[in-house]
C-alpha cells in the first residue's frame, strides 16, 4: 500500500501529482484532429470574458423552483417533463471557466437525483428486453390521468369515445369517465403491454426515449460538479441504473450508454463496488461481480469512445484497496485487452494515441496492486514490446511515456521478471542514451538486471541466448 501511494505522488521525480481531473467526452470520441487543435487554440486565445453570448440563469432559479421541478418529472405528463428536462440541462450545464452562473448542487433539490432515475427507469421498463416473456408492472407515473401526452394515447382513446368534451360534465361524470378509461386500459392490457402486436406505439416509445437520454445527460453533468460527487457515489439506485445501461450496451442507445459510462468515470475515484452488497435498499439486482463485467463488456467493444473510456474506468477503480476483490479475478483478460489497445489499427492517429494513453494510465495503476499483477504483466505477450512502442515513437502527451517507462521499471522489481526483461537489455540502454527525458528510470532499469549478485545466470541467458 505504501508503495502505491508513493507512485502515485509522483514518482522518482518529485512533486505531488494533482488528482484525476475531471474529464469530458472519453479518449477518441471528439472530431479530426485539426479541429481540435483550432478549437484548443481558440480557447486559450480568448480571456473568459469573451466567450460570446451565453444563456444567463439566476441563481435563485432552482431555489426558487426546485419543487416544481422535482414534481413535474414525477407527473408523467409530456409537457411538465419537458420543461423540468430543459430547465434542468440549462442549470447543469456550465461552459468551461465561465464564471457568470452558478452551478446547481444536487444538495439544493431533495428529490431530484431520484425523480430523474425514475425517467430513465421508465423508459428501460418499456424498453426490448432480453427475455422474450414481459413481468407485467403496475405503473404509477400517471395513472390517475386521463392522458399523459405522450405518444396516439389521445387518438387511442378518443376513438372509443370515452373522452369527455371539455367544459361539460360533472366531476361525477369525470370520475365514471376516469373509471371506464381504467377499465379499458386493463381488459385490453393497453397500459401495461405496450410491445402488443395491435398497440405498438412508436412515436411513444420515441419520446420516451428521448426524455430518458435527456435525464442521463442531466445526471452526466450532475456529476462534473464536485458537490455532486459524494451524493452520487454512495447513491445506489443512481449507480444501479447507470451500470445497468452499461450492461445493455448492445441493445441500449448508444447516447445514454456514453452519458452513463462517462458517469461511472467521474465517480470512479470516489466508488466502492461492496456498496451494491450493502445494506442500502437495492432497486435492481446488480452485483459488484456484474458491475465488472459490465465493464469487461465496454473494454471489448469496438466502439473507441467506450473501450478508451472503460480503460479510464479500471484504471481508477483499482486505486481504491476496496476494489481489489472485485477487480483481480478478471486481471488476465484486463491485461490482455489493454496490450491489444497500446497498438490498435486506426487511420486517425488521434484515435491510437487516444488508445494508448488510456492503456498506459490503467496499466500504470494495476502494475502498482502487488506482485501477481506485475508478474502476469510481464508474461503478457508483446506486453513489453508495445510499453517501448509507446515510449520510442513517442507519444505526443509526455507524461504518457513517462507512465509506460514507470511501468518497465515496477515490473524490474521482481526477481521473477529479470530474465524475461534482459532480453530487452540492448533496447533500455539505446532509450538511455537517446531519449534524456527517461535516462534516469532506465538507468534504474538497466541497475536492477544487471548489478544484482543472482544475476549471473540471467545475464548469460541475455547475452548467449541460453
Amino acid at each position: 500500500m505504501q508503495k502505491r501511494e508513493q507512485s502515485k505522488s509522483g514518482g522518482v521525480g518529485g512533486g505531488a501529482s494533482a488528482p484525476p481531473a475531471k474529464r469530458g467526452r472519453p479518449f477518441g470520441s471528439g472530431g479530426n484532429s485539426a479541429a481540435a487543435a483550432a478549437a484548443a487554440a481558440a480557447e486559450t486565445a480568448a480571456p473568459s470574458t469573451l466567450l460570446g453570448p451565453s444563456l444567463h440563469v439566476h441563481s435563485s432559479f432552482a431555489d426558487q423552483n426546485n419543487k416544481r421541478i422535482v414534481l413535474a418529472l414525477q407527473s408523467g405528463l409530456k409537457s411538465e417533463l419537458t420543461w423540468a428536462l430543459n430547465t434542468l440541462t440549462l442549470l447543469s450545464f456550465k461552459e468551461k471557466d465561465d464564471m457568470r452562473k452558478d452551478t446547481a448542487p444536487l444538495a439544493k433539490i431533495p428529490g431530484l437525483l431520484d425523480a430523474l432515475l425514475s425517467v430513465i427507469d421508465d423508459w428501460r421498463d418499456i424498453a426490448l428486453p432480453k427475455e422474450h416473456v414481459k413481468v407485467p408492472r403496475v405503473r404509477n407515473l400517471g395513472a390517475n390521468l386521463l392522458v399523459t401526452g405522450f405518444g396516439n394515447e389521445y387518438e387511442a382513446l378518443a376513438s372509443n369515445g370515452t373522452l369527455p368534451l371539455p367544459g361539460l360534465g360533472s366531476s361525477s361524470q369525470e370520475a365514471s369517465v376516469l373509471s371506464n378509461v381504467i377499465k379499458l386500459r386493463s381488459s385490453s392490457e393497453w397500459w401495461l403491454d405496450e410491445d402488443g402486436l395491435f398497440n405498438l406505439d412508436e412515436e411513444g416509445r420515441a419520446e420516451r426515449q428521448q426524455c430518458a437520454v435527456a435525464a442521463s445527460n442531466i445526471i452526466r453533468n450532475f456529476s462534473f460538479m464536485p458537490d455532486n460527487e459524494v451524493i452520487m457515489a454512495q447513491h445506489r439506485h443512481c449507480l444501479e441504473t447507470v451500470f445497468q445501461c452499461i450492461e445493455d450496451y448492445l441493445t441500449e442507445d448508444e447516447e445514454l450508454v456514453t452519458n452513463a459510462l462517462e458517469t461511472i468515470v467521474n465517480l470512479a475515484p470516489l466508488l466502492d463496488l461492496g456498496i451494491f452488497s450493502s445494506s442500502k435498499p437495492s432497486y435492481i439486482k446488480i452485483t459488484g461481480k456484474r458491475a465488472v463485467q459490465a465493464i469487461m463488456g465496454m473494454l471489448g467493444s469496438v466502439v473507441k469512445t467506450w473501450h478508451c473510456a472503460a480503460a479510464e474506468l479500471l484504471g481508477r477503480l483499482i486505486i481504491n484497496p476496496d476494489n481489489e476483490p472485485f477487480l483481480l479475478p478478471f486481471v488476465p483478460q484486463i491485461h490482455k485487452r489493454l496490450v491489444d489497445l497500446m497498438s490498435l489499427p486506426s487511420v486517425d492517429a488521434q484515435t491510437a494515441h487516444g488508445a494508448q494513453a488510456a492503456a498506459v494510465g490503467a496499466l500504470y495503476n494495476l502494475a502498482e496492486v502487488n506482485m501477481d499483477c506485475r508478474l502476469k504483466l510481464a508474461s503478457e505477450r508483446w506486453a513489453i514490446d508495445r510499453l517501448l512502442k509507446v515510449i520510442k515513437a513517442p507519444h505526443p502527451v509526455p507524461e504518457v511515456c513517462r507512465k509506460a517507462a514507470m511501468i518497465l521499471e515496477s515490473l524490474v522489481s521482481e526477481p521473477q521478471n529479470r530474465a524475461l526483461l534482459l532480453a530487452y537489455e540492448n533496447a533500455f540502454a539505446e532509450i538511455l542514451f537517446s531519449d534524456a527525458r527517461y535516462s534516469d528510470t532506465f538507468a534504474r532499469i538497466l541497475y536492477e538486471l544487471t548489478s544484482r549478485p543472482n544475476n549471473k545466470v540471467a545475464a548469460a541467458r541475455g547475452v548467449w541466448g541460453m
